[in-house]
């Protein structure tokens, strides 16, 4: 049981990494020809238990939410980047209109089959299945996407703590620089910018 648990939480914390970067690494995967290899067949009945396990870890919301946040990304982007007026704005709503008409999650989730085909056994994968569909397994996926978000507020919360700790001390070291850096929120990262 300790090993299924163990392949769970490795498994699911994979999975989540993946998830995160899919949006950022998809134009680099394309460029280096990935989005044009075909995949070698997977065993039908393999590809139905990987489908089956993506079920109870709610793969499709995950894939959902993070072109969510990924459509909400590339919006801030582009605003930064064109004019600020109403054509610019025009452009970046007709951009994010057509991105979400054009995304299929299922093709994001048909991607992810391959990859666990790739690192997952039959038998791996029928374990899972097993665990995932215990009252164990069950709690455990229903409970993941709260722990994650308690982990990442708390890793964020001492990150920009001692982010601020640094600056207040750098401030002192360096104190006609220091005085105009500011921690700016830039794209979900919190960061030391000098303003000149």
């Amino acid at each position: 049981m300790k090993a299924v648990l163990a392949l769970a939480i490795l498994y699911v914390g994979t999975f989540l990494i993946v998830i995160q970067g899919a949006s950022q690494n998809f134009v680099k995967a394309a460029k280096q020809g990935g989005a044009n290899q075909i995949a070698p067949p997977i065993d039908p009945v393999k590809e139905a238990d990987i489908r089956a396990l993506m079920e109870p870890l709610g793969v499709r919301d995950l894939v959902q939410d993070s072109t969510v946040r990924g459509t909400e990304q590339f919006r801030e982007s582009l605003l930064a980047s064109v004019p600020k007026n109403e054509r610019g704005q025009q452009f970046v709503n007709a951009f994010v209109d057509n991105y979400q008409r054009k995304f299929n999650p299922d093709d994001t989730t048909s991607q992810f089959v391959s990859i666990y085909d790739k690192h997952f056994t039959e038998d791996d994968i029928k374990g899972l299945l097993e665990f995932y569909g215990s009252p164990l397994g069950q709690k455990y996926a229903a409970e993941m996407p709260k722990i994650n978000a308690e982990i990442k507020a708390a890793n964020r919360a001492a990150g920009t703590r001692v982010a601020k700790e640094v600056l207040h001390d750098l401030r002192k070291e360096y104190p006609g620089i220091g005085t105009h850096a500011r921690l700016v929120k830039q794209s979900s990262i919190q960061i030391v910018q000098a303003q000149r």
